[in-house]
């Protein structure tokens, strides 16, 4: 219906400075006019609807243009509005270094890194991305930006946090590879797992330290020094060590797994997600169909590292230079080739903050569409099927009642320009606004909580 008469909505996007007063009154109603909702739930698009928000959480989402008494108004009614972005493979932690692994390995610490998180978490919040799942940190940090975002001191996404990589000696989590013998890190060896008993203990001092998720590296990768991509690092035994310990204790497993025999393994083993993917063939995407795992593809980095290693190979060290050009277009054509198998895909950056030269996670999502995948399933991807992915379906991944107020919006429609994700507007967690017409907002958080 139309606005009650004699009132007028709140225009967010003139009143900027409001919110920042306005942010932690939780139990004030406020109504979002959508000109354009997308439903990713139930693959829909509805015209002029309102979304009631109050006490953090959505309250009702109803056609037509409500305006309740006593109710703040956000006027979105030339605008697309969406649930909040999910990213699924983030390392918050971690930054561009400076294309020497070796002097960054020997001169960045874990207090660098704390810094690095904090701005690398508002950067990416501001891109729409209100939920993260954080899969490979140092030492804990990943846990305590957790905490510091949880209480208010930290702008940032909702995070799900993995802790240090769990992986074999001399495999992609193995920061030893390549270095001198006699020069070492007590960090290095934290979670180096070589036997099923050193798994099972390193999954349970995960959770112990705080872990939501365990993360194992159980083949080579490509940032690392010395290993195959192609090979399976882990033995059997000891991935399905980490998968009973970590699901006994109700947290998922995430494989980094490049290698076909790794993929197969671990999918046969119960594993919940296949981050990257690269060598699944035919027959391990009908595996992962029959098992019900999901594939985090990563295609949008490979395909950056490629332009890099092509235009400006000295940026890179020289161990990934070879192996992304490799990779590249194999991951490619395995991830087509997935989604018209009909495997679940949830959406994943492998990004820090944004991406290199400043480009925004959503580029992932353009990337998905320009292989193939339909604009609403790769929404679908960054939003109900990350949620399910993580666990937390019923907090997060759609614009529903009872669940989180993460609300972002863009001015065009995506479904006809997926690039628009590449443009959010407008940024709302937990109900609060963090971004409004393009701008950051000064949100006072408060403290002490």
């Amino acid at each position: 219906m139309k606005h009650s008469s004699g009132r007028r909505p709140l225009r967010i996007f003139l009143l900027l400075g409001l919110w920042s007063a306005l942010a932690f009154s939780q139990d004030k109603l406020v109504v979002i006019h959508a000109g354009r909702l997308i439903d990713t739930a139930h693959r829909q698009v509805r015209e002029q609807v309102s979304v009631e928000v109050q006490a953090g959480r959505i309250r009702a989402v109803q056609d037509g243009f409500v305006s309740p008494q006593n109710a703040d108004i956000i006027d979105l009614s030339s605008a697309t509005v969406l649930p909040g972005l999910i990213d699924c493979h983030k390392h918050l932690t971690l930054h561009l270094g400076s294309g020497s692994y070796f002097t960054d390995l020997v001169t960045d610490t874990a207090a660098d890194s704390a810094f690095y998180a904090t701005a690398n978490a508002r950067t990416t919040l501001l891109n729409g991305f209100t939920s993260v799942r954080d899969v490979g940190a140092r030492d804990t940090v990943d846990i305590a930006l957790k905490r510091a975002i949880e209480r208010n001191l930290v702008i940032g996404p909702r995070m799900w946090a993995a802790g240090q990589i769990i992986g074999p000696t001399g495999g992609h989590s193995d920061s030893a590879n390549g270095v001198a013998e006699g020069i070492s890190s007590p960090e290095w060896s934290k979670s180096i797992v070589d036997n099923p008993d050193d798994a099972r203990k390193a999954v349970r001092e995960h959770r112990r330290s705080g872990t939501d998720l365990i993360k194992i590296v159980p083949s080579g990768g490509v940032g690392s020094v010395g290993d195959d991509p192609k090979l399976q690092l882990m033995t059997n035994d000891e991935i399905r060590s980490v998968i009973e310990s970590a699901h006994s204790l109700g947290m998922k497993v995430a494989a980094h797994a490049h290698g076909k025999a790794a993929i197969d393994n671990c999918v046969r083993l119960g594993i919940d997600s296949i981050e990257h993917g690269t060598y699944a063939d035919s027959g391990s995407l009908a595996l992962m169909k029959e098992h019900g795992t999901y594939l985090v593809p990563t295609v949008f980095v490979a395909y950056s590292l490629l332009q890099t290693a092509k235009e400006h190979p000295e940026q890179l060290p020289p161990h990934i230079v070879t192996k992304i050009q490799v990779i590249t277009p194999v991951i490619q054509a395995m991830f087509t080739n997935a989604y018209r198998a009909g495997v679940k895909i949830a959406m994943g950056t492998d990004s820090m903050g944004n991406f290199r030269g400043g480009l925004t996670p959503a580029k992932e999502i353009t990337e998905m569409v320009r292989l193939g995948m339909a604009p609403m399933d790769a929404l679908a991807a960054t939003t109900v099927n990350a949620a399910d992915l993580i666990g937390d379906a019923k907090d997060i991944g759609s614009l529903e009642p009872g669940k989180f107020a993460d609300i972002v919006a863009v001015s065009g429609n995506p479904l006809q320009d997926i690039t628009e994700l590449e443009r959010v507007v407008f940024v709302m967690k937990d109900g609060v606004v963090y971004k409004a017409n393009g701008k950051e907002l000064v949100v006072t958080a408060p403290t002490g909580k």
